[in-house]
């Protein structure tokens, strides 16, 4: 075997190598290694990943790691060494030296020694404590070697001397020789491998300046310059060090490679032992709770069907292992209903068993729904179950802290994960590196398109202002071209939003660990590699619309005390009214139902049960959205029901022939291939992944199946093909029931308690402007009075007290937390604030500050001391001033107090502007609040109810901006709102035309148009507009009074009454008394007009002027 390279970082050494481990592997294999060790600094994140890349391109992967330690002769300095894993115990106990390395301040040799029986220990030149050992005396040295036997007393065996001809003298190279030789400890070479080629030293230059948070000097020049640090050949290092006279050290790589012998261990999770009664084992305790649960859930009157089910599944899960699993998903879903801790119905394929539902881990019956066990829990496919847990998302810390306690800190810990730079990072990065200016980053960050997970690449090809901007100057081209080259590269680890693991034995048996937050553990190997050692994971998810539906129940209970008990679990699923919320489409806040295109579903289909509502769920994704129309139009009658063949009617009934579920294939495999639901199980997952070996297995067992059960080979293949052809569009039905059953306990809320149900979006959506601006006037639609921020009733957030809706401080822009916490705290010690003066001779010096003062004036804080928001003002600033010079004498202040100034309020429009750039939304009124009559008459709709079909919105502009085409003519961009949202408007030349004078900020305009269609989906569209015209606001209703005289009572003069009031058409009605016969009749609202001068001059030409009057 040739050199072997025995030092290498991999991007894992966060910021200090560029070299991704793929990239890393696939190079190391054109060049011919056979061998290649990974030795990041201090942890193993890559270790997993490396072991596999390295197996795949058939190199032999030498797992290592290089650690900082303080020396054997200087104990203040940090020295590395590098570590590998001569066999399994090795690499294990590497797993322990990290963790020990990342879990306490200072590490020491007498730390590890217990460790070092199964490592090869290799002291490199440059970081090493070579340099401190040659310039020591004999003495010295000696010392130094009798520490180090002490702690490897083998050391003859497995230490040895790095050596390197990198960045190396030959004078500094005799003397590591001649010291190798004093303490007899031989020689290996070493290559320190940072990056793939020579030309990618700049970029790791790059990377260091950024984690040190450096600037470069005069960047173009340094990425000039060659690295010495790159992945040489085998044989080229090999002629190296032959070069230089340390051919035995090239040699001696090869030796130490073979010595290497490490096998990862792939396994099923370990799972702990449950700790349970001494007379029962697990399996006999989960039966207990399963049965006695199953009593419980079906009120003493367990039919035959549900114990057959339980002894089905506990007979699986026993067989299976898997006692132990269920015991402590049912222990912490125990400890959170204890501590009122709401969870969700259920998540995934896990509702699909009725164990789970007995023990209370979800809240669906799996039979009555026809969920099936197998899809959760296969027996002829031996693999971990996986629940999931929902819970609101401002508790689940306190569900790790039980995990953490309950387990202890060696067998639990949460689960690492690492943030990489994205486009947009990586330039922000690079530039900051480069010292651009704040301006200069933000032109760059602007040319990248806004677009989910984009790349720089991508975003060159799309970005004619990237491009542009790239060719600008040789060091525009530079830094495009570093950002590049670090894209995608770990930056920095953080705690994985939902997981954790357990492990039966101490974790550093299984993975190295490090100090995560709150005291609790951080796996170093992200989720995937900890399953795949055998971990037990589980997923704490918070989910915000189970704090939404918490927080909702709570205020129900607070505010109705006929409703203490109220439990969303025991919510009528049939509930017409919700029902009715579904069919018309009002599912805005409703989780899963919130998205324009749901809701256009909703509508077509009307859905009439709760089945409905689970379907539209499973079908409103990519792929099965093509069934939408068949399924709505055989629900209304529209189409008639048909089936493949008439033996899929008992399957696909339920959904109108068209296969919905993923549990409808296997049951269709049961029911007509005679397959156990384990092997329809096995034959969905062939189907959904395609592969063609499995399929043509699966085609083959399922006619011969059907065969058997009577049915022709042309059915059966027809079935078969229907299957293949449809199942990926299959939807997880376990999981569909699960969360419709949140989305309609949802609706319920809104419909029954929408003040309750508003206020916990509000408070769950604080810096959502868009979504605060639309529930408030969800709220004024359902007649629910809103209030803004007042200084004796607001509290931190919203808050709803006597069916008022009032905001709360954080809305405030500008105002800080303590600032809030002090002002709420002296109002609970000290009482209301009387006045303004009381309210600023009570705060203490710290917060006495003009501009927080004055934006809760200018606000509404104190409109219930002076609703002249102005004047307040106007006066607070001197009344600061005077407060500051009498210091703590009320008296003083009474005596220096200044004299009030009297001004003007702020017009309507003043105030509304105010709210909304300190609120972010409107609370006095709306700029569109006076055009209700124009939104009637126009049939106008809400930006938020837009579809791709034409519409007609009622807007108010916030900003123009015109700009000319390329054939030199005007066209706009149009920023405007209206009562539930905000939109971009694109007016091109030929709308632009007509529309020039009337575009303008502060204009209430109505267009025409549609969304514009060509934008991607994951953007917000633009709204084309075809027609602009501006509209008047509201006129104020009068009603008409007309009188037909005898003589006036023709048929040609009602006709000519009838044309003019059809040419004025408006809202006030108009009541007609006819003289002869003393009739007095209101006519329909067809003939309802806008009273205006006009209208009157030409009815009391017609009629006589004493015959027509105008009342308010």
């Amino acid at each position: 075997m040739t050199f072997v390279n025995l030092q290498v970082r991999s991007c894992f050494s966060l910021l200090q190598s560029s070299n991704k481990i793929d990239d890393l592997v696939k190079q190391a294999q054109e060049m011919g290694y056979h061998a290649l060790a990974l030795t990041d600094l201090n942890t193993m994140y890559g270790v997993v990943h490396f072991f596999r890349a390295a197996k795949a391109a058939q190199i032999k992967p030498i797992i290592g790691l290089t650690l900082q330690l303080s020396g054997l002769m200087t104990t203040d300095h940090q020295y590395e060494v590098i570590l590998l894993a001569q066999d399994n115990q090795g690499y294990h106990d590497l797993f322990r030296i990290s963790s020990l390395k990342m879990t306490q301040e200072q590490l020491s040799w007498s730390d590890i020694a217990p460790y070092l029986k199964h490592l090869i220990v290799i002291m490199p030149p440059q970081t090493g404590e070579t340099k401190a050992l040659l310039v020591a005396e004999a003495t010295a040295q000696h010392a130094w070697q009798e520490q180090l036997v002490q702690y490897l007393p083998d050391a003859v065996e497995r230490f040895y001397v790095g050596i390197s001809t990198r960045q190396s003298s030959r004078t500094s190279q005799q003397q590591i020789e001649a010291l190798a030789q004093e303490l007899n400890y031989p020689l290996v070479a070493l290559d320190d491998v940072r990056y793939l080629k020579a030309s990618d030293a700049f970029a790791n230059e790059v990377l260091a300046a950024i984690d040190a948070g450096e600037q470069i000097e005069a960047p173009v020049v340094r990425a000039q310059q060659q690295g010495t640090f790159y992945l040489d050949t085998p044989d080229q290092v090999q002629a190296r060090f032959e070069r230089a006279g340390l051919k035995d050290a090239a040699t001696m790589t090869a030796t130490i490679a073979d010595r290497c012998q490490v096998e990862l261990e792939f396994k099923r999770a370990q799972l702990p032992h449950f700790a349970v009664p001494e007379d029962v084992n697990a399996e006999q305790y989960l039966r207990g709770l399963a049965q006695t649960g199953l009593k419980r859930r079906l009120s003493d009157q367990v039919l035959p069907a549900y114990q057959q089910r339980l002894n089905r599944e506990l007979k699986i899960i026993n067989s299976m292992g898997f006692a132990d699993y269920f015991l402590i998903v049912w222990d912490v879903i125990r400890y959170a209903h204890r501590q009122k801790i709401m969870t969700g119905p259920g998540r995934g394929s896990a509702a699909g068993s009725l164990v789970a539902y007995t023990l209370g881990i979800t809240e669906v019956d799996p039979l009555k729904y026809h969920l099936l066990f197998e899809r959760f829990l296969n027996p002829d496919r031996v693999s971990m179950p996986d629940i999931d847990l929902d819970i609101p998302d401002d508790r689940r810390d306190e569900l790790i802290e039980y995990m953490h306690d309950r387990y202890g800190d060696t067998h639990m810990a949460q689960i690492i994960t690492f943030g990489t730079m994205a486009a947009k990072q990586a330039l922000r990065d690079v530039g900051r590196t480069f010292n651009l200016m704040q301006s200069e980053m933000s032109e760059w960050s602007r040319a990248i398109p806004n677009q989910l997970n984009i790349t720089l690449r991508v975003a060159y090809q799309q970005s004619e202002g990237l491009k542009n901007l790239v060719a600008a100057s040789e060091l525009n081209k530079l830094l495009f071209k570093t950002a590049l080259a670090i894209e995608g590269l770990p930056r920095h680890y953080s705690t994985h939003a939902a997981g954790i693991v357990l492990g039966e034995r101490a974790l550093t048996d299984t993975v190295p660990v490090q100090n995560g937050s709150d005291g609790i553990k951080l796996t170093q190997l992200p989720k995937g590699d900890v399953e795949a050692l055998g971990l037990l994971k589980m997923d704490f998810l918070g989910l915000r619309n189970l704090t939404i539906l918490d927080k909702t129940v709570q205020a129900i209970r607070e505010h109705y005390p006929e409703q203490q008990d109220f439990d969303p679990r025991k919510i009528d699923l049939a509930d017409q009214k919700t029902l009715q919320l579904f069919q018309k489409g009002d599912t805005d806040g409703v989780f899963q139902f919130e998205s324009s295109g749901i809701r256009n579903v909703l509508i077509k289909l009307k859905p009439t049960s709760f089945d409905d509502i689970v379907a539209t769920n499973a079908l409103y994704r990519p792929g099965p959205m093509e069934n939408i129309p068949t399924f709505i139009a055989r629900k209304n009658g529209q189409e008639k029901v048909a089936y493949p063949v008439p033996e899929l009617a008992n399957t696909l009934g339920d959904t109108y022939g068209v296969l919905v579920y993923q549990e409808q294939v296997m049951q269709v495999a049961v029911e007509m291939g005679g397959f156990t639901m384990g092997q329809a199980d096995i034959l969905r997952r062939a189907v959904s992944k395609k592969k063609k070996a499995d399929l043509d297995n699966a085609r083959e067992s399922f006619i011969a199946g059907a065969q058997k059960q009577g049915y022709s080979t042309d059915v059966a293949m027809t079935v078969y093909d229907y299957i293949e052809r449809f199942a990926n569009y299959g939807f997880n039905k376990s999981h569909a029931v699960a969360y419709s059953m949140v989305a309609f306990w949802l609706a319920y809320l809104k419909v029954h308690f929408p003040a309750e149900f508003f206020l916990s979006l509000l408070n769950a959506n604080l810096n959502n402007e868009r979504k605060t601006a639309a529930y408030l006037q969800e709220l004024r639609n359902r007649k629910i009075e809103v209030a803004g921020p007042d200084i004796n009733l607001s509290q931190t957030s919203f808050t709803l007290h006597d069916g008022i809706v009032r905001f709360g401080f954080e809305v405030i822009k500008g105002i800080r937390r303590d600032f809030i916490h002090a002002l709420l705290d002296e109002r609970q010690a000290n009482g209301r604030y009387q006045d303004l003066n009381d309210f600023l001779k009570r705060q203490t010096s710290r917060f006495l500050k003009l501009e927080p003062i004055m934006t809760l004036a200018k606000v509404g804080c104190f409109d219930s001391f002076d609703q002249n928001r102005k004047q307040v003002v106007t006066n607070v600033e001197n009344l600061i001033e005077s407060l500051q010079l009498s210091g703590d004498s009320v008296p003083l202040f009474d005596v220096l107090a200044p004299k009030v100034e009297q001004v003007a309020d702020y017009s309507q429009q003043e105030r509304l502007e105010l709210e909304k750039e300190l609120l972010g939304v409107y609370v006095s009124g709306h700029p569109l609040s006076g055009y209700q009559q124009t939104f009637s008459r126009e049939r106008v709709t809400t930006i938020q109810r837009l579809t791709n079909q034409p519409a007609t919105l009622l807007v108010y502009i916030h900003h123009v901006k015109v700009i000319r085409t390329k054939r030199g003519e005007q066209m706009a961009f149009v920023s405007a709102e209206d009562l539930t949202d905000d939109i971009e408007i694109t007016v091109f030349p030929r709308a632009f035309h007509h529309a020039a004078p009337i575009l303008a900020a502060g204009k209430v305009i109505l267009v025409k148009g549609k969304l514009d269609q060509r934008t991607n989906r994951d953007q917000k569209r633009p709204f084309i507009a075809d027609a602009i015209e501006e509209t008047q606001p509201d006129q104020k209703v009068a009603t008409l009074y007309l009188q037909i005289s005898t003589e006036k009572d023709q048929l040609e003069v009602r006709d000519q009454m009838k044309t003019i009031l059809l040419a004025h058409h408006g809202f006030s009605p108009v009541i007609v008394h006819f003289v002869t016969g003393q009739r007095t009749i209101k006519l329909s609202q067809r003939y309802q007009v806008q009273v205006s001068g006009d209208l009157i001059a030409q009815l009391a030409e017609l009629l006589g002027s004493e015959n027509v009057v105008a009342k308010q």
